[in-house]
């Protein structure tokens, strides 16, 4: 039998009123009070509860939106490739988490830190990785496991570089700047360093016989690390290895199921789900650090040349890139010229790329011009949807979809793209839970073993699904 403490507590109030000089009484008293306040917990509780399952919800929901944004620009980025491709996609991943974190001072930074963002993730994208791709797809553990191992490295070095550099601009404040010009120059030391000392001395060679220019970004990354610990910057370490663990499971994973879908035959693009696997899995990562780390509470608004420098890379300098590299005529003649014979259509994509990309320069030279660097959500807003829906425009269009070309995955884009502005329009910022231990290396260290055992069991499932697909590649040779 169980009597309900509000029942014992009126009998105790009962004798205290009869007797309220006894030491009895006294002793009830005090029992009385400390029931009230147990009560109180039991009460107040589901409600502080409460209150901390909306905070997550709301704090997934803007991860979740980072993820999609940074996957589908990712995504995008496949039909562009090299360094440009992945720095565009990296802006987007950061208009987007900009705008989550709901923060005014982030708002007046948007340049610098989505060129910072666009920079640090478009470095990798000078690492060659279609052989170990290759290696993923074989039909033979070791070389399956080492292919995606490393994939988990190739991805880890997009993300460690991509969410450092962006973690960085996010801690400089006028008290403490950030020295880029210093920083810069240790990560092309360390970068030269180490692709000399890897490759030219050890051998160390990843995806022999083509580049091997992840040696680069290695050594550039720990410099970049070891300026971090120098400076006492442990939130921007925090974004760097939790995002490197991410993009680099992303990457890994995304070869499985790129594999697991060949072999079901999957009528779809698999190479594009594993571009995407790194951007959403970066993206979310980067995110996730970021909104539980420690930032100043207030940063300093850049001065007025260091944002026009950094609109002039961002806006101008990389969209220039991707048009002469992918978009410009001799290029989707060379691309797409089995399948048009046509010139006068070929011209005309890349004129209509062309207008495209100077009409979302002069939308956002307009949004700079007005704000006067006090930028709003509405601006940011409006600067994230020119950017993101010019990519994904000029995707259709080096894809061949004024020939009448179109592809389901082109079609995934605008919908996730509409799936993330709905979200944004809820105006919903996350609320920020910094960790109380900002650098846990033994934490790091179990996840990194846990993401080893993973890799292994997706090796072992992918070599028991196939005797061989097209496009694998043996680093190692067969026994026998």
């Amino acid at each position: 039998m169980t009597i309900e403490p509000r029942v014992v507590k009126k009998l105790y109030l009962a004798i205290y009123e009869l007797h309220p000089g006894s030491l009895l009484s006294v002793h009830i008293h005090r029992q009385t009070v400390d029931m009230s306040k147990s009560i109180f917990r039991s009460v107040a509780a589901p409600e502080s509860t409460k209150l901390k399952i909306n905070t997550m919800k709301k704090n997934w929901i803007g991860i979740l939106m980072v993820g999609l944004a940074l996957g589908t620009a990712w995504a995008v980025r496949g039909q562009f490739g090299h360094e440009q491709g992945a720095a565009w996609a990296g802006g987007i991943g950061a208009l987007v988490f900009i705008l989550v974190s709901g923060r005014n001072d982030w708002y007046k930074k948007v340049f610098t830190i989505t060129l910072s963002s666009a920079i640090g993730w478009g470095v990798g994208g000078m690492i060659s990785y279609g052989r170990v791709v290759g290696f993923g797809r074989s039909d033979h553990f070791p070389n399956v496991f080492y292919g995606l191992l490393m994939l988990f490295v190739i991805g880890a070095l997009f993300g460690l570089l991509g969410g450092g550099l962006t973690a960085l601009s996010l801690q400089s404040t006028n008290g403490k700047k950030v020295k880029w010009g210093r920083l810069l120059g240790e990560m092309v030391g360390g970068g030269v360093i180490a692709y000399y000392f890897l490759i030219n001395q050890l051998w160390v060679y990843m995806t022999p016989p083509r580049s091997e220019a992840w040696a680069v970004c290695f050594g550039g990354g720990l410099a970049m690390l070891w300026h971090m610990a120098r400076n006492n910057y442990s939130s921007p370490i925090r974004v760097a290895i939790i995002t490197a663990m991410g993009a680099g499971f992303g990457f890994s994973f995304g070869n499985f199921l790129q594999t697991l879908g060949t072999v079901l035959e999957i009528n779809f693009n698999m190479w594009n789900v594993m571009e995407y696997s790194i951007g959403f899995f970066g993206g979310t990562s980067m995110a996730y650090s970021i909104f539980t780390s420690r930032w100043p509470e207030q940063s300093t608004a850049p001065v007025k040349w260091e944002n026009r420098a950094a609109f002039l890379i961002f806006l101008v300098l990389i969209p220039l890139i991707v048009f002469r590299q992918s978009l410009q005529f001799s290029k989707l003649s060379s691309r797409l010229g089995d399948l048009v014979n046509n010139e006068s259509i070929l011209l005309l994509s890349s004129y209509v790329a062309a207008a495209v990309m100077v009409a979302m320069i002069i939308i956002c030279g307009l949004i700079l011009y007005r704000s006067k660097i006090a930028y709003s959500r509405n601006d940011i807003m409006k600067l994230m949807v020119s950017y993101f829906i010019t990519f994904i425009i000029i995707s259709y269009i080096v894809t061949g979809a004024l020939t009448g070309r179109f592809h389901l995955n082109h079609h995934l884009y605008v919908v996730n793209f509409l799936v993330i502005g709905y979200l944004l329009s809820l105006k919903k910022p996350v609320a920020f839970s910094p960790k109380k231990q900002e650098v846990n290396r033994k934490l790091w260290l179990i996840y990194l073993i846990g993401i080893i055992v993973v890799i292994i069991l997706l090796a072992l499932i992918s070599i028991s699904i196939h005797d061989g697909i097209p496009g694998a590649q043996y680093r190692f040779p067969l026994n026998g």
